[in-house]
C-alpha cells in the first residue's frame, strides 16, 4: 500500500445543483489524511434532490422521508486496509439532498458551500466507522 492518499472523489449533480465542488474534493482530502488513511482511495458523493433522496432513505434504511445526508460502504464489512492485490479502495457513496442543504444553510446562517461540505464530511465519517445516536 502507498504511503500517502492518492484519492478520486467522484461528483454526480445535475447542473442546477451550484456549488463548490473543488472545496468539497479538498474538504475530503484533508479529513482522510487527519484519520491517516492512505493508498489509492475513490469516493462517490451524489448531490440529488428531495425525491431520490427520499427513495433511497426508503430503500435502503425503510424510511419514508426526506433527509440531509445519506451514506453507503462499499465494503461489508468496513476494512480501511487495503491488500497488495487491492488498487484502490472504493469508500462508499454520500449523498447530499441538495434543497436540505440548502434550508439548513439559511436556518443557520452558513453559506450553501459550508453546508454541503459539512454533510458531506458527516458521510464520509459513516464510512470511516464513526456514526450517532
Amino acid at each position: 500500500m502507498s504511503e500517502r492518499l492518492n484519492l478520486r472523489v467522484l461528483i454526480k449533480a445535475d447542473g442546477r445543483y451550484g456549488f463548490d465542488r473543488k472545496r468539497v474534493r479538498e474538504a475530503v482530502r484533508s479529513l482522510l489524511l487527519e484519520r491517516e488513511i492512505k493508498g489509492d482511495v475513490v469516493l462517490s458523493i451524489l448531490v440529488v434532490g428531495e425525491r431520490k433522496i427520499k427513495e433511497l432513505n426508503k430503500k435502503y434504511l425503510g424510511k419514508d422521508e426526506v433527509t440531509d445526508v445519506l451514506s453507503f460502504s462499499q465494503m461489508n464489512p468496513p476494512s480501511y486496509k487495503t491488500t497488495a492485490r487491492q488498487r484502490e479502495l472504493m469508500l462508499g457513496d454520500v449523498v447530499v439532498c441538495y434543497s436540505v442543504a440548502k434550508k439548513q444553510a439559511v436556518k443557520m446562517n452558513k453559506l450553501l458551500d459550508e453546508e454541503i461540505e459539512f454533510l458531506v464530511l458527516h458521510g464520509v465519517l459513516h464510512l470511516l466507522g464513526v456514526h450517532h445516536d
